[in-house]
């Protein structure tokens, strides 16, 4: 008597074919990482925008100050006082914008905090909800499985 050995190949793939794949759960992670994405871009690109705007508006003002400095001067000394003027203005100015570049930054930084701890919700909600449903499926197929 030969004794007749099992077909593996056949016994995994019934296995297989036994548990279910849900690729919803998969779509739900690709959209909320998608999502987050775009949430992340947006921010960003708010504060370069902003950061633009007050790059061009100090460069600007640096521009018309500088041509105030350049005009012709009655006296020696006054040209002297332009440069200290300018100078003190330039000061005054860079105070200011380092101070608006500095809020633009604060807000990146909460927003990205703010979007990451939201985005953390839903992937632990959306692994939560695929792991109850995988469990419930290969408990399914478990049953299935044993009345056969």
């Amino acid at each position: 008597m030969a004794a007749k050995t099992q077909d593996f190949t056949a016994m995994m793939k019934d296995m297989m074919g036994s548990f279910p794949v849900d690729t919803k759960a998969m779509d739900e992670a690709f959209k909320t990482t998608a999502t987050l994405n775009e949430k992340l871009s947006s921010v960003a690109l708010e504060a370069a925008e902003r950061s633009t705007e007050i790059s061009a508006k100090w460069t600007k003002n640096t521009l018309t100050k500088m041509s105030e400095m350049a005009k012709v001067k009655a006296e020696p000394a006054d040209y002297a006082k332009a440069m200290t003027d300018f100078a003190s203005a330039q000061a005054e100015t860079a105070a200011e914008n380092m101070a608006a570049f500095a809020e633009i930054a604060k807000k990146v930084q909460m927003d990205t905090v703010e979007l990451m701890m939201a985005a953390g919700k839903d992937f632990t909600e959306d692994a939560s909800a695929a792991v109850k449903k995988a469990t419930d499926d290969m408990t399914s197929a478990a049953k299935k499985a044993s009345t056969k």
